[in-house]
């Protein structure tokens, strides 16, 4: 479903503020992975998944999503294969606009939309029928301008809107970073049943070992723009943090330099 082959970014090149941030990645997600991503600070975790999603131009490789090379396409012309939840619950819905109209974008991303903005009562009845496996009371609130939920609702929003056209594949950029941890909890479990239940492809970045270890089906580290590991499976299941820590060190031959992931574990 995802093909990254020796993809390569650097910001600034030639100048003082140099910065090689991906160097020579090759990753492959089959069809209903859901991988984790683990790294210190400025791996190059959130850059890769931006090269992916389109938002920097690619210096070197090739991006390829479902059998189709999207490496010279623009973000917007991606967004019909990718669904995307950020870190920032205000970014990812329009503030000033209500709960409907949020989700009636959503809802016709990548369509041909003509000239009516009108939502059917049909749409309506979906909405209620989606926001209500939120269990967040959302479905009697359509006409609610999504600035004056919570953090925990909207970033919810957020990821039922990434879902719910059936994305190619779904990326998560350190979605519940910005959360309390009993509200990341909630939106973890849903983006695992969202997940599970559309048998979505999902690539998942995290600063915290213990949430990269629990979900998904494979982890992968990543250390000064590369893959230094890449578990799955029965591997995956029964690692804890402090061998991870161990294997990171091994590795790369430093430290974990994360304080959020440390203090997160």
């Amino acid at each position: 479903m995802l093909e990254v082959k020796g993809l390569y970014k650097t910001f600034n090149p030639g100048s003082v503020n140099e910065k090689k941030a991906l160097q020579g990645i090759d990753l492959t997600l089959n069809d209903g992975d859901f991988v984790t991503v683990i790294g210190g600070n400025g791996a190059g975790k959130s850059t890769m998944l931006n090269m992916i999603a389109g938002v920097y131009p690619v210096d070197r490789g090739t991006i390829t999503i479902d059998g189709i090379d999207v490496t010279k396409l623009s973000e917007h012309r991606r967004a019909k294969y990718i669904g995307r939840v950020f870190q920032d619950p205000r970014m990812g819905t329009a503030a000033d606009m209500w709960l409907e109209e949020n989700l009636a974008i959503a809802n016709r991303r990548g369509r041909f939309r003509g000239l009516s903005w009108a939502i059917s009562a049909k749409e309506r009845r979906e909405f209620r029928e989606m926001l209500a496996k939120l269990d967040l009371g959302l479905e009697e609130r359509l006409t609610t301008k999504v600035g004056l939920l919570s953090g925990g609702q909207r970033q919810a929003v957020t990821l039922l809107m990434a879902v719910m056209n059936d994305p190619k594949l779904l990326l998560l950029d350190e979605h519940t970073a910005a959360l309390d941890p009993k509200t990341a909890r909630n939106v973890l479990e849903l983006s695992d049943r969202f997940i599970e239940e559309n048998h979505l492809t999902a690539l998942m970045v995290t600063h915290n070992m213990r949430d990269a270890i629990a979900h998904g089906n494979r982890l992968i580290m990543m250390n000064e723009g590369r893959i230094i590991l890449d578990v799955s499976g029965e591997e995956k299941k029964n690692l804890t943090v402090e061998e991870l820590l161990e294997e990171f060190s091994k590795l790369s031959g430093s430290e974990f330099a994360n304080d959020r992931a440390l203090l997160a574990n």
